[in-house]
């Protein structure tokens, strides 16, 4: 097997991460810190300065897409984020035009943030909601309230800002069916093109998982979270936002463009302390504590923790498991021309079962998962990995 794919016809985007928050919610286990105190300006200097490097040592043309997460991105001063914005500008190849996302705080948001965005090119607004229920957002360690999301979104409205995306999360503590109904018909009547739904997935070293382990903590059972997650795709579709991805519902036309290049299996940077990257067969992972970070840049290296170089196996098994998030699902042709070989020759059997289960479609050109098989999407991608 030949072990490295044409890297060259490969897209490529960048991801940058600003790993500061206010506030620190229960659930998360992002890579982040408390904003009081940290070497902010330092860490966006040090940023800029990754980012020369890696452009240098991988050149790319173009990137695909442009993607500021968090932490909080808008916990950044004005004058920081213009830094940020600028410096990024200057030093990658990005167009403008191309989608180029932040992710923003209900209630973080100033009109001076928005001018500096919109002044560099950004097109796209991500925010975390969460819930529209004030005393589950008070429970989940949420600093905002649903009248912020709502004074955020007049806010932009009258910025005339309005590719704006919201994440909501079901199967939170103490949820029932009735209250998540609520939180939906709430999103849907904002009328936004696009909406990221994800169930709570309860992650090691959070407070939940602390106060689950101490009996503190009642969740929905398996049967609600299913019906959430059904009421979820019936209530989208009804509004003309489709499934495009088991947690993605969008306009046509306003599908994430960057979060596709992840479901394609195609290359990106990651920038800053503990993002992670996927460079010719190579993915790669920063340092996350923000002085380990630092320290190697100020010294012109590159913060990388550890990088783990993919065997052919390896991408067919990520591009399966990654492809089939989407509503459309594998190309047979695409999946050719990347692996020069087809999905029959390696998974004949698999698909065989998985069609006679009922979990997956096998047509001419594509195979994609079944509304059954996109509940059951992890027990599906698992069958999909090749023997030694």
């Amino acid at each position: 097997m030949n072990e490295t794919i044409n890297s060259i016809e490969r897209k490529v985007s960048a991801y940058i991460h600003i790993p500061f928050c206010e506030h620190i919610c229960y659930y998360c286990d992002f890579n982040k810190v408390f904003l009081e105190g940290q070497p902010v300006d330092e860490y966006v200097e040090m940023l800029l300065k990754e980012m020369k490097i890696m452009i240098e040592k991988y050149p790319v043309k173009k990137l695909e897409t442009l993607y500021v997460g968090g932490g909080t991105p808008t916990s950044l001063s004005a004058k920081q984020l213009d830094r940020l914005l600028s410096g990024a500008r200057d030093i990658l190849p990005f167009e403008d035009g191309k989608e180029f996302t932040v992710e923003a705080n209900p209630g973080d948001l100033t009109q001076e943030k928005l001018r500096v965005m919109k002044n560099y090119g950004v097109n796209r607004l991500s925010m975390g909601v969460q819930t529209f229920d004030n005393q589950l957002l008070k429970k989940i360690g949420r600093k905002h309230t649903a009248e912020d999301v709502y004074q955020t979104m007049r806010f932009l409205e009258e910025e005339n800002f309005r590719n704006v995306s919201i994440d909501l999360i079901y199967a939170l503590p103490g949820q029932t069916l009735a209250g998540y109904r609520e939180t939906l018909h709430q999103a849907l009547a904002l009328d936004l093109p696009h909406y990221s739904l994800y169930s709570l997935i309860l992650e090691n070293k959070t407070m939940f998982m602390n106060w689950v382990r101490q009996g503190r903590l009642q969740f929905p059972d398996q049967e609600t979270e299913t019906r959430m997650f059904e009421e979820t795709i019936e209530a989208m579709e009804k509004q003309n936002r489709h499934q495009y991805e088991i947690s993605n519902f969008g306009m046509t036309g306003y599908e994430s463009q960057h979060n596709l290049m992840y479901w394609n299996n195609e290359h990106y940077f990651g920038f800053g302390a503990g993002a992670s990257g996927y460079l010719e067969n190579k993915r790669y992972r920063n340092k996350g504590p923000i002085q380990h970070y630092l320290r190697p840049l100020r010294e012109e290296k590159l913060p990388v923790l550890e990088i783990e170089e993919l065997s052919m196996k390896n991408q067919i098994e990520e591009e399966m498991f990654l492809g089939l998030r989407k509503k459309t699902g594998i190309l047979k042709k695409h999946f050719y021309d990347r692996y020069h070989q087809t999905i029959e020759s390696l998974y004949s059997e698999v698909l065989n079962d998985l069609v006679y289960e009922g979990l997956l479609v096998n047509e001419e050109k594509r195979i994609y998962l079944t509304p059954k098989g996109t509940f059951l999407g992890n027990n599906v991608f698992e069958r999909f990995l090749l023997e030694k």
